[in-house]
């Protein structure tokens, strides 16, 4: 059976998806920190959980690696900051991040992109200001103690012994 295929249209299977594009392309972590695509390593698996018959059949299951100390977008400083805050996720300098939510395997890519992107620039972010010390003000220690001597008064009458 022949299906009747217009002559003049372009082949959708040939045409790269913007979706394509989206996992393919650089990892932008954010204020100028753009990790190159060639740096992030794939890993497909099959995932557990529901799938109905495609489950065995498809890798949708997702493992995305960054090896930190040899990437190539990131400036020394920048480097050792990442290494120094995410030494618990990491096995031989590699970061790694699973994605198995989606039941489509270039949504769960695109979710790993997303986590990755998020834990790098959380690592990246500067570290926030110092507290400043303070003191409570006259006035405040003053209230506390009123109130403490007021709480203690009405416990003292709630006893019953009144001296």
């Amino acid at each position: 059976m022949r299906h009747n295929v217009p002559v003049n249209t372009p082949d959708t299977r040939s045409t790269p998806s913007p979706d394509a594009d989206a996992v393919t392309g650089p990892l932008v972590v954010g204020r100028g920190v753009s990790i190159p695509g060639r740096e992030l390593s794939w890993r497909f698996s099959r995932s557990s959980g529901p799938g109905g018959q495609g489950v065995n059949t498809t890798d949708s299951r997702i493992e995305l690696s960054l090896d930190l100390t040899a990437c190539a977008g990131l400036t020394e400083q920048q480097r050792q900051r990442l290494l120094e805050r995410l030494a618990p996720r990491l096995v031989d300098g590699v970061l790694t991040i699973a994605a198995s939510e989606f039941r489509s395997q270039l949504r769960n890519r695109k979710a790993a992109r997303e986590r990755l992107a998020a834990q790098l620039a959380e690592a990246l972010a500067p570290p926030p200001p110092r507290r400043r010390a303070t003191k409570p003000s006259r006035g405040a220690v003053a209230r506390r103690l009123d109130d403490k001597a007021r709480r203690s008064k009405l416990k003292q009458l709630r006893r019953g012994d009144h001296d």
